[in-house]
């Protein structure tokens, strides 16, 4: 990397304070920065290292000032962004053409210009459209459709009839369209219910690594535009997944279950099945949903429920051991006023 400042203030679309000249040879995070790097400050929580980082440049919010050389923007986060893909994008080499080694059925269409890496296996009627690339060790299913400009990562399992948007990131070892958890007591043993719908993914949807999403029992499990899953997360059968949720690592969610528009689930928050967590509603880590969560409300605790009171009742169970005491101490008074009393 070797960009001027007055460049990189170009690309971000920033208000330069500080020399333009200033050459920037690296990117890193405000404590690790070294002289020549370019570097972030979107949390105020680290506004004391603005003056102490070795970094040649920083990227900031609009308000704040400093002598060294700054870049002032609407949103530090999005334009480090922007400089970081500058950087990696330069340097990102994505598997091109159809690897020898891949094992492409010939009832499949593929767009010319989908890149498959070795030992890929891609069958028959499956839909793959122009730009995207599927990296080796991947499996593409039966009618399996995947869009325009789409990133599949190595060791990906995309099941049967899936049908997969444009612009969609899959990182490594996630399964898409698994069969739901569908069993039924019958003469003391668990007996298989079929399931037979299937997954849609839609657009700029990102999903990360070992996370699973299952195929509904007879209708759809939808994950909704823009939404962005993290590793490692379960959705359940004929789950609704609405458009830009944030959904974080080891979050387990239910069959049935509807997420509306732009919710968050904190890391290991856990929804039960055929329950509704309303737009804009916020689900905090370790949190156990047992019932619909109102729309722009936020949850915490097991079992869930509005999070000032969840903080209360964790503030008093916090306080347990102390209050416990007192009751001794107190028992031990009334035992000895008793005696006294019977004494008299």
């Amino acid at each position: 990397m070797n960009y001027k400042l007055s460049k990189i203030s170009e690309i971000v679309e920033g208000e330069l304070s500080g020399d333009p000249e200033v050459v920037i040879t690296g990117i890193s995070g405000i404590k690790e920065a070294k002289p020549g790097d370019i570097t972030f400050l979107a949390n105020p929580k680290y506004s004391s290292l603005l003056d102490s980082t070795e970094a040649a440049a920083v990227i900031t919010s609009r308000d704040v000032s400093s002598t060294r050389p700054l870049i002032k923007t609407d949103n530090p986060s999005v334009a480090f962004a922007k400089v970081v893909n500058l950087v990696v994008g330069r340097g990102l080499k994505h598997p091109e053409g159809i690897s020898p080694g891949a094992i492409v059925s010939e009832k499949a269409n593929l767009a010319s210009s989908v890149s498959v890496g070795p030992f890929t296996f891609i069958e028959e009627g499956a839909q793959i459209g122009e730009g995207s690339v599927i990296y080796g060790g991947c499996f593409i299913g039966h009618k399996v459709k995947i869009g325009k400009n789409s990133l599949i990562y190595p060791n990906v399992t995309i099941r049967e009839k899936t049908e997969i948007a444009d612009n969609v990131i899959i990182h490594s070892g996630a399964v898409i369209g698994s069969d739901g958890f569908g069993f039924e007591l019958t003469d003391g043993a668990r007996k298989k219910i079929p399931q037979i719908g299937v997954v849609i993914i839609e657009d700029n949807v990102e999903i990360g690594a070992n996370a699973t999403i299952d195929r509904a029992r007879f209708d759809k499990t939808i994950i909704g535009a823009g939404t962005k899953i993290d590793n490692l997360v379960q959705i359940a059968h004929n789950v609704v997944v609405g458009k830009n949720c944030i959904i974080i690592a080891q979050v387990g969610v239910s069959g049935s279950t509807i997420i509306e528009d732009n919710v968050i689930l904190a890391g290991q928050a856990g929804i039960v099945g055929h329950i509704k967590v309303g737009e804009k509603a916020i689900v905090a880590a370790q949190a156990g949903v047992t019932k619909s969560v109102a729309p722009g409300t936020k949850v915490s605790g097991y079992p869930a429920k509005p999070h000032r009171q969840a903080a209360k009742v964790n503030a008093c169970i916090q306080r347990l051991p102390e209050l416990s005491k007192k009751v001794k101490q107190l028992e031990d008074k009334i035992k000895r006023l008793e005696k006294d009393r019977e004494d008299e």
